[in-house]
């Protein structure tokens, strides 16, 4: 018998035994014994580890077994055993005797899937349990801090599902699913089907809409309107603007480079279009006044939710935006801007690799819950020494990594030929112009929009001319609905 065994039922026997099942355990090995070629490549596929055991001899057997197995050896007790006293483990698992009984104690090989669960579960639940006595011990050192803490801590509980990978989907399944969506799409005559509009007719027929699980990234060099543009998608998405269904969907918002009221009074003063630096300099006309009181009353409707603390470290971001989709339910985030997050884990082996780390992060995180994230980033200075090109960026110009253009389903590059002497178009002030750099799932190319400098506001562009500036706003009418044939 194994060794181990003893003081195993020794410690149940006290009540306080981490969860574990003998029985599946030596179910599991001795059905690998009887139907290696059916059932281990079955434990590989249930994600069973060695460390999925709990009885440390089963863990010196499993491993020989899976050694054996990925070097195209048979695997049964003459090969297991040879293996296991070349290597010196013989008598660490109990002995030749031990692989007998294993076999002997196995009736059949058709429960084997029904013990796989059991000691994947029970691993499980031993992974909870040691993620839980590792956070008891953080609380009691007097260095930690309580909110880093809880982000590590909650963090640590996904990644035991994180660790987890997908069964495998049948394919008239996932067929039938897409299918599904296309008679929606069919029947609605609704074009966009389950993504978000940003609220620009011109971006959307690039686009197709934002959707879940992807990583937009919104490039530029600084005072661009990087940040204005993403504001505005905000408050398209919040308001429900070119919706099919005119539905207002939850914005998150993490700003690490301004504060919530220096925001909130940008995105006012853009909806009641109002020059920003009238507020700075103390004007406010009654005709200003009315204006921002009828954005505000807009606004105030609009389900954005803000967080604007600085430096944070990414994977505290991901907690916290964990636990607004549990609360709020946010269908968009956006995060402004990259290069301001940090990581510890990497934050000593060089910007590159810390860069690295946040941009795959907040990729798993869209993954994750299943939310468009649009990232703003900068760029480097490459695209101004370009002379006769508008400045136009290109995909390697992104800052600090190249992992960024990696991760990022698609990458929008914002640049104002005004800012470029040399531009052809230089003289067309209000011309902002969006570079689909790459998209992953559909065409690339150059979206022309409107940007009015003075209202911080984007809009269609009409066949490349400027757009007359829309009128203040009326008993709370959207300003951006623009024609169809825009």
């Amino acid at each position: 018998m194994v060794r181990d065994t003893d003081a195993v039922q020794t410690e149940v026997a006290r009540g306080r035994v981490p969860p574990f099942s003998l029985e599946a355990e030596q179910g599991v090995l001795g059905s690998i014994l009887l139907d290696a070629a059916g059932i281990m490549d079955l434990a590989i596929e249930s994600q069973v580890s060695p460390e999925s055991f709990y009885t440390p001899a089963h863990q010196v057997i499993y491993a020989a077994m899976l050694a054996l197995h990925s070097s195209g050896r048979a695997v049964d007790t003459v090969t297991l055993r040879e293996y296991l006293s070349s290597h010196a483990l013989l008598d660490r698992m109990g002995g030749a005797d031990y692989l007998l009984q294993l076999v002997d104690a196995t009736i059949t090989t058709a429960h084997a899937p029904h013990y796989l669960n059991i000691v994947r579960e029970k691993y499980l639940l031993r992974m909870i349990i040691a993620c839980a006595r590792k956070a008891e011990n953080e609380c009691f050192n007097p260095d930690s801090q309580a909110d880093t803490l809880l982000s590590q801590v909650e963090q640590n509980f996904l990644n035991i599902t994180e660790n987890q990978h997908g069964a495998v989907t049948h394919w008239f399944d996932a067929v039938t699913e897409v299918m599904e969506h296309v008679e929606k799409v069919f029947l609605t005559r609704k074009g966009v089907g389950t993504a978000i509009s940003t609220g620009f007719h011109n971006l959307d027929k690039f686009l197709v809409g934002l959707r879940g699980g992807e990583m937009i990234v919104l490039a530029a060099r600084p005072s661009m309107g990087k940040t204005s543009l993403a504001m505005n998608i905000a408050e398209h998405v919040s308001l429900g603007t070119l919706d099919p269904d005119n539905k207002a969907r939850p914005v998150g918002i993490f700003s690490l480079e301004m504060n919530y009221s220096s925001l909130v009074q940008r995105m006012l003063c853009c909806r009641a279009e109002i020059p920003g630096d009238s507020l700075q300099r103390g004007f406010v006309s009654a005709d200003f006044h009315r204006r921002l009181v009828q954005a505000a009353s807009i606004l105030q409707k609009a389900p954005i939710y803000m967080d604007d603390t600085g430096g944070l470290d990414v994977m505290e971001l991901r907690a916290r935006a964990r636990r607004m989709k549990k609360k709020h339910d946010i269908e968009l985030i956006v995060i402004d801007y990259l290069q301001l997050l940090n990581c510890r884990e990497y934050a000593r082996q060089g910007r590159q690799l810390e860069t690295s780390a946040i941009s795959s992060n907040l990729k798993a995180m869209a993954k994750e819950l299943h939310v468009p994230v649009i990232v703003l980033s900068q760029l480097s200075r490459a695209p101004e020494q370009r002379t006769g090109n508008e400045g136009k960026p290109k995909l390697s110009d992104l800052r600090d990594s190249g992992a960024i253009e990696q991760d990022a389903d698609v990458v929008l590059m914002l640049r104002r030929p005004c800012y470029y002497a040399g531009s052809e178009r230089s003289d067309d002030k209000t011309l902002a112009i969006v570079d689909v750099a790459k998209h992953r799932n559909g065409q690339t190319g150059e979206v022309e929009l409107n940007f009015e400098d003075r209202f911080t506001r984007f809009r269609d562009r009409a066949m490349g001319v400027d757009q007359p500036p829309q009128r203040p706003i009326e008993n709370g009418a959207q300003d951006d609905d623009v024609p169809e044939d825009a």
